[in-house]
C-alpha cells in the first residue's frame, strides 16, 4: 500500500495559484479560508526558506535504472530529463553509457535523431558486453518499443512494432534472442500505484494479462509464449537458455501478485510447471549458475516490488523449499548468483542498508558494505542492484538525508566507492542533520531517524511531525527526499521530522516484520509513542507543539493515531484507510489483507472492525488535514471522506482535498506541490 518515488519536475509557482488551482476540489470551508492557511505558510518571513525547499525537494536529477555491463567495465543509466526552462515531454528520459576507469564522457544512446527527447528506459547488456537492448518511444510518442544498439553509439535497431506495454527485457545466455513481459493492448501501466481508468455500465472483473514474449534478434519476430490466462511477474532465464523459473498467478494481475506462485517454464513448447506454492510473498526468482537449484525471497510483503524477506532455495525440479537465513535479523532486498555458487544480495539492517555475499552451504554471510543511506539500481525504493557477471563489480545511485542521488560503483571487499556522475554538484540540503536513533518497547529494540531542522538552535524549542512510512512492509532510511517526501519539507520550514521503524517493518527479521498481523495500531502504535518520548529526551522538542502524518498505511496509522490519543495539535492522512471493512469491498487489491488479518472480512469481521479508525471515531479532536487521488484504486477515495464526513460531523477541525485524476501515486507535479504546500500550511496554522 505504499507510494513510491516518482520522476521530479522543476516548476515554480505561486502560493496564492495554488490556492485557486482547479485541479482540486475543496470539501469543507471555504476558498478563503484555504487561501489564508497557505499565506501563512507564505507569509513575508519564511517566503524566501519555503521556496527554497520547495526547489530543493524538486532540485535533484534522478536515476531512473542503473545497469552495469556483465564484464563491469561500463555502466549505462537512464536519467530523468531535468531542465529550468523549455518543454520537456512528459517522461522524457535519456540512457547514458560510461566506460569506467577512463574520463571520456559518457555516449547517449538513443533511438531518436539529434538531441530528440523520448521515454526511453529499460535497459539490459547483451551477454558480450557489446550491446543494450532498451525500449523508446521514438517511434510514437507513448508507444515504446524494443531496441538495440552497440554500446558505443550509433543507429539502434527497431526490433518490435506492437501495440501495448513492454518491460523487463533480458538477453539468452546465447545473445539471440530478448525476452521481455508485455501486456498487448493495455490501456494503461500495470500495477495499482497509478491512476485508475473510470468504469461505467456494468462492472466486470476484467483486466490485461502481462506475458513473457520472446524477441528474435535476427527477425524481429515477437511470440508470445505464456498462457494467456496467466500474468507474469518476475521472471529469469535458466543458464542453458532452455528454461526460464517465473512467479505468476491466474486472472487480475494488479491484485494476485500476493498469490504468486513459482514455476519454470519451457522455452520452446510454453509449458509451465508449478514448482512452489508459498506460504507468504515471493520475490526476485534466479537460477544457480549450474542450472540445478533456483533462489528466492520469501516473506510478509504488502507491496509489489518493496521486497524483504528470507532467502529461500528450491530444486530447479521442484520440491521443498529450503530457508537458508532463518531467523536473520535483517530482510533481503535483492539477489544473484556468483560464478562461485556463492549469493549475492542486499538486505535492511536496522536502519541502515548493507550488501552481503551468502555460502548456501554453510549459511555463512560476510558483508561487503553497509551505509545508513542506500544503494539502488532502481527508481523506486526496492534496493535493487545491478552486478558485473563475477559479482566482483556493483552499481547503483546512491543517496541520503545529507547527499543527494549520484551514480556509483562499488569493487571489491569490502567495498569502496568509485563515483561515475556528479550530476547534482553543489545542490545541498534544505534541511538539517539526520540523527539515527533507537529505543526499546514490548522487548523490541526500535529504530528510526530523527531529521533536524535548518539552522538549528540547541536553545530553542522546535514543534515535531511525525512521519510514519506506507506499507506497512517497509522501511525508512536515510534519503533525498524528493518531490513526494512533504514531510522532509517540515524540517526546512523549522520543525523536527521522526520517521519511525515500528513492528511491522523491514529490518529486523521476518518475526519482526510480522509482528503487526492481526494488530494493526496497537504495537505498531506504541513503538510509534514510545519513539516520540525518545526523541523528546534527545532533542530539543516541544511536546505541546507536536503533529502526525503520512501515506498509504501511514495515513491510516494517522487517522488511528487521532481516534486513540490527543498527544498530537494536528494531522494530515494522505490516502489512509478509515474503514477497514468498508475497505476490503472497496479496493481493488484485497488479496493483500488475508496475509496480515487471517481470513477475508466475511469470514472474520472483528478483526478488521478492531482496527478501524471510523469505530473510534468519537475520541478524534485534533484538527486533521485529509488528501487523496480521485482515481485511487488501492486506498480509495471513500475511505478519506468517510473520515472526513465523521470528523465534520461531530465538530472537529478538518478539511478533505480530492485530487483530480491522481492515483495512489501522484504523477501531477502541480499536484506534488500543493501536497507540500498545504501540509505546511496545515501544520503552521496549528503548531507555530
Amino acid at each position: 500500500m505504499l507510494s513510491c518515488a516518482c520522476k521530479p519536475v522543476i516548476l515554480v509557482l505561486a502560493l496564492s495559484s495554488l490556492a485557486n488551482a482547479s485541479f482540486a476540489q475543496e470539501k469543507t470551508g471555504t476558498k478563503q479560508d484555504i487561501e489564508r492557511r497557505l499565506q501563512s505558510a507564505a507569509n513575508p518571513k519564511s517566503a524566501a526558506p519555503l521556496d527554497n525547499v520547495i526547489k530543493t525537494l524538486f532540485a535533484a536529477h534522478t536515476f531512473e535504472q542503473v545497469a552495469l555491463s556483465p564484464n563491469g567495465k561500463k555502466v549505462a543509466w537512464v536519467e530523468a530529463v531535468h531542465t529550468k526552462t523549455g518543454s520537456v515531454p512528459a517522461g522524457a528520459t535519456v540512457i547514458y553509457v560510461k566506460a569506467l576507469h577512463s574520463s571520456a564522457p559518457p555516449k547517449r544512446i538513443s533511438a531518436g535523431s539529434g538531441d530528440s527527447l523520448h521515454a526511453e528506459g529499460s535497459v539490459a547488456w547483451s551477454p558480450d558486453s557489446q550491446r543494450l537492448g532498451f525500449l523508446s518511444d521514438a517511434g510514437k510518442r507513448g508507444q515504446q518499443q524494443l531496441y538495440v544498439a552497440g554500446a558505443e553509439g550509433g543507429a539502434a535497431k527497431i526490433l518490435t512494432s506492437a501495440k501495448g506495454v513492454f518491460s523487463a527485457p533480458r538477453w539468452s545466455p546465447d545473445g539471440k534472442t530478448i525476452a521481455l513481459l508485455f501486456t498487448e493492448n493495455a490501456t494503461r501501466a500495470s500495477g495499482p500505484l497509478v491512476a485508475e481508468t473510470p468504469e461505467t455500465g456494468e462492472i466486470k472483473d476484467s483486466f490485461f494479462e502481462q506475458r513473457l514474449a520472446l524477441v528474435d534478434l535476427a527477425t524481429g519476430k515477437l511470440t508470445q509464449i505464456t498462457p494467456a490466462d496467466t500474468y507474469i511477474y518476475e521472471y529469469d532465464w535458466s543458464p542453458d537458455g532452455k528454461r526460464f523459473v517465473v512467479s505468476s498467478a491466474l486472472g487480475n494481475g494488479d491484485n494476485n501478485w500476493w498469490i504468486a506462485e513459482l514455476s519454470t517454464l519451457n522455452t520452446a513448447t510454453g509449458v509451465m510447471k508449478s514448482i512452489y506454492k508459498p506460504k507468504l510473498q515471493i520475490a526476485n526468482p534466479v537460477w544457480s549458475p549450474d542450472g540445478q537449484q533456483i533462489s528466492f525471497i520469501e516473506g510478509l510483503m504488502s507491496d509489489e516490488g518493496l521486497t524483504g524477506g528470507d532467502i529461500h532455495l528450491i530444486s530447479s525440479s521442484g520440491g521443498e523449499a529450503k530457508n537458508i537465513t532463518k531467523d536473520m535479523k535483517a530482510s533481503a532486498a535483492w539477489l544473484d548468483w556468483q560464478p562461485d555458487g556463492k549469493i549475492l544480495f542486499s538486505e535492511f539492517v536496522g536502519g541502515k542498508s548493507a550488501i552481503a555475499t551468502l555460502d548456501p552451504g554453510n549459511g555463512k554471510i560476510e558483508q561487503r558494505w553497509s551505509s545508513e543511506g542506500q544503494l539502488t539500481c532502481s527508481n523506486a525504493l526496492s534496493f535493487l542492484l545491478s552486478a558485473s557477471a563475477d559479482g566482483k563489480t556493483i552499481a547503483g545511485a546512491f543517496q541520503s538525508f545529507a547527499n543527494p542521488p549520484e551514480v556509483v560503483v562499488l569493487s571489491g571487499t569490502p567495498a569502496t566507492t568509485i563515483p561515475v556522475t556528479s550530476r547534482n554538484k553543489g545542490l545541498a540540503p534544505a534541511w538539517g542533520e539526520a540523527k539515527n536513533i533507537t529505543w526499546k518497547n514490548d522487548g523490541y529494540e526500535i529504530q528510526g531517524w530523527l531529521l533536524y531542522p535548518r539552522d538549528f538552535d540547541p536553545a530553542k524549542k522546535y514543534p515535531m511531525v511525525v512521519h510514519i512510512h506506507g506499507g506497512p512492509s517497509f522501511i525508512s532510511l536515510s534519503h533525498w527526499p524528493g518531490s513526494h517526501d512533504f514531510a522532509a519539507g517540515l524540517a526546512g520550514m523549522g520543525y523536527f521530522v521522526f520517521y519511525p521503524n515500528p513492528r511491522g517493518s523491514y529490518g529486523q527479521g521476518e518475526a519482526f516484520t510480522g509482528a503487526n498481523v492481526k494488530d494493526f495500531g496497537y504495537g505498531d502504535f506504541k513503538d510509534i509513542l514510545a519513539g516520540v518520548d525518545e526523541a523528546l529526551r534527545v532533542a530539543p522538542i516541544d511536546p505541546n507543539r507536536l503533529g502526525i502524518t503520512g501515506w498509504s498505511y501511514g495515513g491510516f496509522m494517522t487517522m488511528w493515531a487521532v481516534t486513540q490519543t490527543n498527544r498530537f495539535k494536528a494531522a494530515m492522512a494522505g490516502a489512509g484507510l478509515s474503514n477497514w471493512q468498508s475497505y476490503y469491498g472497496e479496493n481493488l487489491i484485497d488479496q493483500w489483507m488475508i496475509p496480515f488479518f487471517g481470513k477475508s472480512v466475511y469470514d472474520d469481521p472483528e478483526v478488521y472492525a478492531k482496527s478501524s479508525p471510523i469505530n473510534f471515531i468519537k475520541k478524534a479532536k485534533t484538527p486533521t488535514l485529509i488528501l487523496v487521488g480521485d482515481s485511487d484504486g488501492e486506498v480509495p477515495a471513500p475511505q478519506s471522506y468517510e473520515f472526513w464526513h465523521a470528523l465534520r460531523t461531530l465538530g472537529v477541525e478538518t478539511q478533505l482535498f480530492v485530487y483530480e485524476h491522481e492515483g495512489h501515486l501522484f504523477a501531477n507535479p502541480k499536484h506534488q506541490r500543493d501536497v507540500i504546500a498545504r501540509t505546511l500550511a496545515w501544520f503552521d496554522a496549528h503548531l507555530r
